[in-house]
């Protein structure tokens, strides 16, 4: 009992270490990704961390894995490089008890990846994809901040307010430069500037809205050619853009599980599959990842750490394709994911068999030369 707690204390710690580098670097990527699109007006910056929070456990399902796989190579090997490993087989440690005692760690990360991936990540994108939609439906007056540029429109419109009411109502010093696409179809070329001394929004009924200008100019021309065109306005009125937000989810990911199990289409079925795919990922990886922890202290504990990654990517990257390839009705339903898990737990068999084989025969090696 004292060994098993050892051992599972060993893997949790590297596991959680392990677990929480990932994360922060997979959600640094993220959330640069969401604050350009704030800084450009496609998103409200006051939801940047609500839509972080419910990506989490969408994060979390893929992190826990690997960071389990990870953590047992790490946490073995160093006590395979201190010799922990050898005083424990002579007291009668086999690998095959010790992948008993790993299953132990394996099985609460397996329930908490079932829990994320069948019940939370779900959830999570189902309101991802509500903010995204509201955030769809604002326009850049709604997202203006007084006193900073703001770009739309693949940088081709900026907007600029000195002064914004609280109510979001009316401006004072506006600036807004436009400049024209190759294809676009008006007649107006190179670059359009509008300054005003005021605005307000009015929405109309057909749901359009559009910013209105008092007390200003419009500028017309190509930069570097002095045929600029100015006209004076006393009302303008100004299309205002929704703004773009891009989110790299499916509505299929959105779908509760229990909704996936009455599922009839080739993209429901697989995505059931994906999601009870992810726990059974973990005793997998459990299984390959004992016997690749064993390590001669004379190599060093990362010798097989990357080709025990690059087995770890194979992985998950042929069930992300089969994935791929059922949902376009390339590969058929019935052994769906199924069989990936098939060939990589003949593999993990493999590997947990070749270890002790391979002890055997340099023993009788031994004893054939003393003999």
């Amino acid at each position: 009992m004292i060994v098993f707690r050892y051992l599972s204390r060993e893997v949790m710690v590297t596991l959680s270490a392990v677990s929480a580098v990932l994360l922060v670097i997979i959600m640094s990527g993220r959330f640069i990704k969401y604050l350009a699109q704030a800084a450009q007006g496609a998103l409200d910056p006051s939801v940047l961390f609500l839509i972080m929070g419910f990506r989490l456990p969408g994060f979390l399902q893929l992190i826990l894995p690997l960071g389990l796989f990870l953590g047992i190579l790490l946490a073995y090997g160093r006590l395979y490089l201190e010799s922990e490993m050898t005083v424990l087989a002579a007291t009668g440690m086999s690998q095959r008890r010790l992948l008993a005692m790993t299953m132990f760690p394996a099985v609460i990360v397996a329930l908490l990846v079932a829990w994320l991936s069948l019940s939370l990540a779900p959830q999570g994108v189902a309101r991802v994809a509500q903010i995204i939609n509201q955030q769809d439906a604002m326009t850049e007056f709604d997202t203006l901040v007084p006193g900073r540029f703001q770009t739309l429109r693949d940088g081709t419109r900026v907007t600029y307010t000195e002064q914004l009411s609280e109510d979001r109502a009316r401006l004072a010093g506006v600036f807004i430069s436009e400049k024209k696409l190759p294809d676009d179809q008006s007649k107006d070329r190179g670059i359009t500037v509008l300054v005003a001394e005021k605005g307000r929004q009015e929405i109309h009924p057909d749901g359009n809205r559009y910013l209105i200008l008092d007390n200003g100019y419009r500028y017309d021309g190509n930069p570097g050619q002095a045929d600029y065109r100015a006209i004076k306005y006393d009302t303008y009125g100004v299309l205002l853009p929704k703004p773009e937000v891009s989110e790299d989810i499916t509505e299929r990911e959105a779908i509760p599980t229990s909704a996936l199990l009455s599922g009839t289409t080739l993209r429901e079925k697989s995505e059931l599959q994906w999601r009870l795919s992810l726990p059974l990922l973990v005793f997998i990886v459990t299984l390959m990842a004992v016997p690749l922890s064993r390590v001669n202290p004379r190599q060093g504990r990362f010798l097989k750490l990357l080709p025990a990654i690059l087995l770890y990517m194979a992985y998950l990257t042929i069930l992300i394709s089969v994935r791929g390839a059922v949902d376009k009705g390339k590969l058929p339903i019935g052994p769906g994911l199924w069989w990936v898990h098939g060939l990589f737990l003949c593999i993990g068999l493999g590997l947990m068999l070749w270890e002790p084989m391979k002890l055997k025969r340099a023993s009788r090696r031994a004893e054939v030369a003393r003999g």
